[in-house]
């Protein structure tokens, strides 16, 4: 009799994961409690299968009662882990056999020592311990020591001799941090004095909110542990394309299958780094020539990539695999054309895209295959020096591979002037009220507007620091991520005001940095990401509130995020490099807010025992 009621429950769970919408292919259902050694309950802890390859993931969360409920794809002999904070890790070994119910509990014990905690305590807690001798100084850390990865990980951690962490701070000076001689000197004394080894202190908060126990997580490993997953895209047609800017590669995922499938970009005359090759690169890390940067897809298809390093607009027939490349303009002595970023399509396709280190905005007509490059106010005369003779500087550095030349020969440097030689246009979008186009100025805290038809532009200083890749909501609001600040903005066009908000931090001293962000086009949430402390953030604008959704892996940095039919949220979790990630290598990362398969479970659980 319980064989059959068991059987009957299955029948009935198939049937309403189907009327649901969830995937087809469920191979096996586990459910349980995790609670603590004396038996409470602990919310919010997270349960996570791996594929029996270990290169997947797939985790939920559980409510307040400690319940949760897992529906896995996988099948074979999988790992199953149960991770809360302030406990230790516990895994069992399961079997995954198709159809299956199982009852898997979890026993977690309080960490044990002081240097556990600190251990299992993301970047956000380390890097508060940084004691900077000067409020400038830690602006400009976290300005300019932050875009490509955590500070704070156990990578970036680990101590170092003064001299080891000069030469660190010299390498990340390469990639284009702009930071005067007084600031690295004083940034490598603080991060030695910091990072010592000795276990952090620190009393964190979770919010374990009643959404999270409705939400799962899908990971797939990408690439290998230098891959650099910049951005990650939904295409039209479902699948996942990630941006590889360290191998010149677009990888492509098939979500439903699991398989991914690897697309190298074609060859350009240029050495390795591109326009760039005078800089000191992560060499090995970057391997590549185009450095393929963000993506945008056009009615017909087409999506369109920006090429970082080569300075170039590259097109990809998803059907045919087929790349045209189109070199972005340079003026006189290689004025403009510098850093292609952040791309988007208008309604009428044409592909606007931010030009983030000539201070531009770059239009291209698919149909005429011609650019108009729009020159963007430089605030200043030192600015102005950067956006006229930045190319000729690096033509110069070009001639001496890889000996970052152009330390010497910038002016952030003999003018002592550090960042602020930058305006750096960076996120562009489309406004969906009047087609106009917008682009946040990283470094100046500014905001602009594009007439599409005349391209005059009007820009507006933000109430936040350092705005990043900005957003518009389907009622045309603007919305900003704050990355100095650890804040958000809205802005409404149509009377120019703005609202901002500060995100919430796991503890009172920690800071945050949010990268990206995007709007959900039918509910109008907010996500973003808080790339500090391994979490992506909610907000709900009619209520002001923040739902936080943890990460399963330690050391996640995500930057674009995309929305798929099916109601998930994807981004690429593109810390550089990858192998500082808990697993080593780059992903594609998924988050369905509201999964509903939990409901199944939740109904089936007590036919279980």
């Amino acid at each position: 009799m319980q064989d059959q009621a068991r059987n009957n429950l299955r029948i009935a769970a198939i049937a309403l994961m189907v009327v649901l919408g969830a995937p087809a292919a469920v191979a096996a259902t586990f459910s349980g409690t995790v609670a603590t050694n004396e038996g409470r309950p602990i919310a919010g802890a997270m349960v996570t299968a791996w594929s029996a390859p270990k290169d997947r993931k797939e985790t939920v969360f559980t409510g307040a009662d400690g319940r949760y409920a897992l529906q896995t794809s996988f099948a074979g002999e999988l790992t199953l882990r149960a991770r809360a904070s302030y406990f230790s890790d516990v895994e069992k070994t399961v079997a995954a056999k198709d159809g299956e119910i199982r009852t898997v509990d979890f026993t977690a014990e309080k960490l044990a020592s002081a240097q556990e905690l600190s251990d299992s305590m993301p970047a956000s807690a380390h890097a508060a311990m940084l004691d900077f001798p000067s409020t400038s100084t830690k602006e400009t850390f976290v300005s300019q020591c932050h875009y490509c990865h955590q500070q704070g990980n156990a990578l970036t951690r680990r101590p170092r001799a003064p001299a080891e962490w000069s030469e660190t701070v010299r390498r990340m000076e390469g990639y284009a941090a702009m930071v005067t001689t007084g600031e690295a000197r004083e940034i490598a004394a603080s991060m030695h004095k910091a990072f010592d080894g000795r276990p952090v202190r620190a009393i964190e908060t979770y919010d374990a909110s009643p959404e999270l126990a409705r939400a799962r997580i899908e990971e797939w490993h990408v690439g290998d542990g230098l891959s650099f997953v910049h951005d990650a895209g939904v295409g039209h047609d479902g699948r996942l394309y990630g941006i590889d800017e360290g191998h010149d590669v677009i990888w492509i995922l098939d979500r439903m299958t699991g398989s991914i499938e690897r697309l190298p970009l074609p060859d350009v005359d240029l050495p390795v780094g591109g326009v760039f090759s005078g800089l000191q690169l992560p060499i090995g890390i970057f391997t590549g020539k185009h450095g393929p940067h963000s993506m945008a897809q056009t009615s017909d298809g087409q999506i369109w990539i920006t090429a970082a390093l080569s300075s170039s607009l590259i097109s990809l027939d998803p059907k045919t695999k087929a790349f045209e490349v189109y070199p972005v303009p340079r003026g006189f002595l290689w004025k403009g054309g510098l850093y292609p970023h952040t791309i988007r399509a208008d309604r009428q396709d044409l592909l606007w895209f931010t030009v983030d280190l000539s201070n531009q905005v770059a239009r291209f007509d698919p149909k005429t295959r011609q650019f108009t490059m729009i020159d963007l106010p430089s605030r200043g005369v030192v600015r102005w020096m950067t956006d006229a003779f930045f190319g000729i500087v690096l033509k110069i550095a070009g001639l001496f591979p890889q000996q970052n030349l152009h330390l010497a020969l910038s002016h952030h440097k003999w003018l002592n002037a550090g960042r602020d030689i930058l305006t750096q246009p960076y996120g562009i979008d489309v406004d969906p009220v009047d087609g106009s186009i917008w682009y946040a100025k990283l470094m100046t805290s500014q905001i602009g507007r594009i007439d599409p038809k005349t391209l005059a532009v009007t820009e507006f200083d933000t109430p936040m620091v350092g705005p990043r890749r900005l957003r518009f909501a389907p009622d045309g609001t603007l919305w900003i991520p704050a990355f100095d600040s650890g804040g958000l903005m809205s802005f409404d066009p149509r009377t120019a005001k703005f609202t901002t908000w500060p995100l919430p931090r796991l503890a009172p001293n920690e800071y945050e940095i949010p990268y990206a962000l995007n709007v959900h086009p039918r509910t109008g949430d907010v996500w973003i990401t808080a790339n500090n402390s391994d979490r992506v953030l909610r907000f709900t604008p009619s209520t002001g509130r923040f739902v936080s959704y943890p990460s399963p892996t330690r050391v996640t940095f995500l930057r674009d995020l995309d929305f798929t039919r099916d109601g998930k949220v994807c981004s690429s979790n593109a810390n550089l490099p990858a192998y500082a990630h808990e697993d080593h290598v780059a992903a594609f990362v998924c988050i369905d807010p509201d999964s509903r398969k939990s409901v199944v479970d939740a109904a089936a659980a007590p036919a279980r025992r």
